[in-house]
């Protein structure tokens, strides 16, 4: 059996861009034959999905689901706006959206280490998919909800497929109530939700570092104030800032609620639903949000997509 040295294996992964253990694996698979060894990786999807890594992925789609009282959002990212249209990557999201909700495996590693539908794991159909449709893509994040009793309603903004899209919305309601009255409510907040982008239920999820901010640029747009009119206009400008930005507090956009705030709408879809109803949570994913995105021109766009 051929000897697999250091440098052998450096020189594959400087050759492939494929990990270091792969190119082991792939040297040990063809005795330790290099082009052979070559070979195997691009048979496995391994180099090819390897260099393309490093390009940025910020585009993609975010899923929905939901199955009654749980529900996931998901975000799989690609580096073009076009895989979005692309039949397979939409499965391959759609199918990792159901991994989630059926095992309730959330962090990207753990997720990633779930059975695929398809056969063998998460991040092997990933890769798998890389080598296929020719992009980076990456499994960036997912997030679960579920209530003891009640639903979880979704909405998706700007749809590709069913459950597939730009905006992905779920929202919880702890409710011993009529379901359907439950599931009404939960959409059209997951709507609202997707429009106004709240960014908690109540104070104390705040990050203290925002409730800060907004306390310095109150006290500096009215500085030179006495301090004890200068405290209760900032306390007063906490009080409004709280309204725009709690979803509980933000005027309902939802045409059904009549200008209501959201806490208006959900004590009066108390009577429909016989129960009382407790918004236990909500999370909304905006395609890429935070990534921060290549600024190439589009000759330079062009010219690489040339050079493959």
């Amino acid at each position: 059996m051929a000897t697999i040295t250091a440098a052998l294996v450096k020189e594959l992964r400087e050759s492939t861009g494929a990990g270091m253990m792969d190119c082991k694996t792939a040297l040990n698979e063809t005795g330790g034959e290099f082009e052979a060894a070559v070979d195997w990786l691009r048979k496995k999807g391994l180099s090819k999905a390897a260099k393309k890594a490093g390009r940025v992925a910020a585009e993609g789609l975010v899923a929905a689901l939901t199955d009654g009282a749980s529900g996931v959002v998901v975000e799989v990212n690609s580096e073009t706006d076009f895989v979005a249209r692309n039949a397979d990557f939409q499965t391959l999201v759609r199918n990792i959206a159901d991994v989630a909700l059926k095992t309730g495996k959330t962090e990207a590693e753990e997720l990633g280490a779930q059975a695929y539908p398809a056969g063998g794991t998460v991040a092997e159909a990933v890769t798998t998919a890389i080598a296929n449709i020719g992009e980076n893509l990456t499994l960036r994040r997912a997030a679960r909800l579920a209530v003891s009793e009640g639903v979880v309603g979704r909405y998706v903004h700007t749809q590709a497929s069913d459950g597939l899209g730009k905006i992905a919305v779920i929202v919880a309601l702890e409710s011993k109530g009529d379901k359907e009255a439950l599931a009404t409510l939960a959409r059209q907040l997951a709507m609202h939700v997707a429009s106004a982008n709240p960014l908690a239920l109540k104070v104390e999820e705040l990050d203290p570092a925002i409730i800060e901010r907004e306390k310095n640029l109150l006290a500096e747009k009215n500085a030179g104030k006495p301090a004890h009119v200068l405290e209760k206009i900032v306390e007063s400008g906490l009080k409004t800032y709280y309204k725009e930005v709690l979803l509980p507090e933000q005027v309902s956009n939802h045409p059904d609620h009549g200008g209501k705030s959201v806490a208006q709408a959900v004590k009066e879809t108390e009577g429909k639903a016989g129960a009382p109803i407790v918004i236990a949570g909500f999370k909304r994913y905006a395609l890429g949000e935070g990534i921060e995105k290549d600024r190439s021109d589009f000759a330079a766009e062009v010219a690489a997509a040339v050079k493959g």
